[in-house]
């Protein structure tokens, strides 16, 4: 190692032995520009200081939601990313929701929100206290920028997590709204990223979240497990494999299941292989005799880890399903994505990216009766 000492004037400030520990390798680079004057080895060191501050500057985000919200939080972390300079950015939620995008996407690390104690942050601010190397403290020391949607603005969580954050330093901390007001006619990632330019007094250039790229990015590795989990089950994957999910979190945003049954059969007939996707939810709401439905007309798939879900997704041609998690995966890894929409509103809640479809339903009739109309509307998509 190498430590480079100077005294030297530059851009108006005084250096006064500053210092920067070099390996072998960065000293031989700077060796080539021996013939240089003092002025750009002086400033070959300030972007190097730039450059470890920068990396050094991390954020945080606290999101508690499901799939459908960590994936929808996205564009709020790369914005924060961008427009703070941020090194890194982190995610602090359920494991079994966000464990798979670290190497998929901006998200850089995370941490189980329930191994934390966070419950103790809810107490008034009177009562809550800290001990020395309190492990609440630990889990918020490395961040300069902290977002929460867990707890309320104002809120007893949010002073305690202001308090524990700035223990150990001093660090911003604010607290955004997870569901958008029932008047609420932007998208609910623009909502997100609207709250945060308000309430940091950060103003960086109008960004629409509509048209962007893929967030998430399957690997060689998920292709290579998708192809393996599809030679098990039986199913071909040549390019046009449609995987179709039914379920979603609420009874009342799940289409009728014989409006699967029926875009199902259409494809395979149309030459398209089709495999059902089938969570915990729909294994216990559907009757035997509509498993057994579902099970004559495709291949099921049930129970599988998220890590599972985008192998198969990165093997798939499209995707059809509810207002889910799920499509909100499919559509951010720039899978075809049709999505057919009840109760909820598609300009707030549809998936976000470059191949998306959004279809209407009448929300009185979605979820107990079927539809020919919108099953001809969503097979002229998929075979276009």
């Amino acid at each position: 190692m190498l430590l480079i000492e100077n005294s030297r004037s530059c851009a108006g400030k005084w250096l006064s032995k500053n210092r920067l520990w070099l390996c072998p390798r960065e000293f031989t680079t700077l060796q080539g520009y021996s013939m240089q004057t003092d002025e750009n080895i002086l400033d070959l060191l300030q972007q190097k200081r730039a450059e470890v501050a920068r990396n050094m500057l991390r954020g945080l985000i606290l999101q508690p939601g499901a799939i459908g919200d960590c994936i929808l939080t996205l564009p709020l972390a790369a914005y924060m990313k961008d427009c703070l300079e941020l090194g890194s950015i982190d995610i602090l939620g359920h494991t079994e929701y966000v464990g798979f995008l670290p190497g998929r996407s901006c998200i850089d690390g995370v941490s189980s929100m329930d191994a934390m104690e966070l419950h103790r942050l809810f107490v008034e601010p009177g009562a809550f206290e800290l001990q020395d190397r309190d492990p609440l403290i630990n889990t918020f020391s490395d961040y300069a920028w902290i977002v929460t949607f867990l707890g309320e603005s104002e809120s007893h969580f949010e002073q305690n997590l202001i308090f524990t954050a700035n223990c150990s330093h001093s660090a911003e901390v604010m607290t955004l709204s997870l569901k958008p007001p029932q008047d609420c006619s932007e998208h609910v990632a623009d909502f997100y990223i609207r709250q945060f330019t308000e309430r940091s007094g950060i103003f960086a250039e109008p960004r629409q979240t509509q048209g962007d790229n893929c967030s998430i990015r399957a690997g060689q590795a998920d292709v290579d497990a998708g192809r393996r989990l599809l030679t098990e089950a039986g199913v071909g994957f040549g390019g046009r494999l449609v995987v179709i999910q039914p379920g979603s979190g609420g009874q009342e945003k799940c289409w009728h299941i014989e409006n699967f049954l029926t875009v199902a059969a259409g494809l395979a007939s149309n030459g398209f292989e089709v495999v059902f996707l089938l969570g915990p939810a729909e294994r216990e709401r559907f009757s035997d005799e509509t498993m057994s439905q579902t099970k004559g007309v495709a291949p099921c798939l049930a129970d599988l880890p998220l890590t599972d879900v985008v192998a198969l997704l990165s093997c798939a041609h499209s995707f059809v399903g509810n207002d889910s998690g799920i499509a909100h995966l499919a559509g951010a890894m720039g899978v075809k994505t049709v999505v057919v929409f009840g109760p909820t509103d598609p300009a707030v809640y549809r998936p976000l990216g470059t191949a998306v479809t959004a279809l209407a339903g009448c929300p009185s009739i979605f979820s107990n009766k079927p539809s020919a109309g919108l099953q001809r509307k969503l097979l002229d998509v998929l075979t276009a």
